[in-house]
């Protein structure tokens, strides 16, 4: 069985990667990227695969048997591209498809949904086989903030006292391979998240136990945080994005309590203060 994983030279890729080679003979993995010579050290078959380029996605993909679709990173060309996908691994006789969506995709009120809903329609539409992760935030989307924090006395945000339920990447890589390496997968929709879940300020709390020095959580209204955001470098489209995806935490968006992630994972998820002293 061929295994190929778009975005094999993401954050997440590579992971999945890595974990795919102790399950399986590396003769059976793909590679999919858009700079192959980004992926030389990946000790895998690397193809070219740029989702914008329709017309050459279903020779790369020829002998797979499951495809690991790994959400684009271009927000707002996320349908059109992932499209693209779908339609070339039907084309080029694949079985199965895996892929990473968000969190409780169909009722989400974060903007980056609307994309993940319509990925999810096309496959249903397609007849290929297919399982859907829903992948909660990932930890390091707020542990890349703790430097800052630290050399400001402050983790602000707009999150108010929102349960995120967030997890490592790392554990959402293993629960993908678990998924393409195991049975009983076909035609699931998984809501995967964290087994225990934080607020900022517990979050900014932790941070404040292992600096050794307080650093509390200031909570702000959305423009506000979008601002100091812009003011730190952030490009202004993604600051505003960030401060609304904070916003959007508040209203119960980041969190699940169903730990389907950890039942795929078949061991607890990783603890907030394991991903805290990593980035500290």
């Amino acid at each position: 069985m061929k295994i190929a994983v778009t975005g094999a030279t993401g954050q997440l890729g590579r992971l999945v990667v890595d974990r795919l080679k102790a399950k399986v003979p590396t003769s059976e993995i793909v590679g999919l990227v858009r700079s192959p010579e980004k992926a030389t050290d990946l000790g895998i078959a690397i193809y070219a695969f740029d989702y914008s380029q329709p017309a050459s996605l279903s020779a790369a993909l020829a002998g797979v048997d499951t495809l690991l679709l790994i959400s684009s990173s271009e927000v707002g060309q996320r349908a059109t591209q992932h499209r693209n996908v779908i339609e070339a691994a039907k084309a080029a006789g694949v079985k199965r498809i895996v892929y990473t969506s968000l969190l409780h995709a169909d009722v989400s009120p974060l903007d980056l949904a609307d994309e993940h809903r319509t990925t999810e329609a096309d496959l249903k539409a397609s007849g290929l086989t297919h399982t859907i992760l829903r992948n909660g935030w990932y930890t390091e989307n707020y542990t890349a903030s703790i430097p800052p924090a630290l050399a400001h006395d402050a983790f602000p945000g707009s999150a108010g006292d929102g349960r995120i339920s967030s997890a490592p990447r790392s554990d959402y890589a293993d629960a993908a391979v678990a998924v393409l390496t195991g049975e009983g997968h076909d035609g699931k929709v998984y809501e995967l998240a964290g087994d225990d879940a934080y607020t900022l300020a517990e979050l900014a709390a932790e941070i404040s136990r292992q600096a050794g020095k307080t650093v509390p959580y200031v909570n702000l209204p959305e423009a506000d945080y979008a601002g100091i955001l812009v003011k730190a470098g952030v490009p202004d489209w993604l600051a505003h994005a960030l401060a609304s995806w904070d916003v959007g935490a508040s209203q119960g968006a980041l969190f699940d309590d169903g730990r389907q992630l950890s039942k795929l994972l078949g061991r607890p998820t990783s603890p907030l203060s394991a991903a805290v002293a990593v980035a500290i």
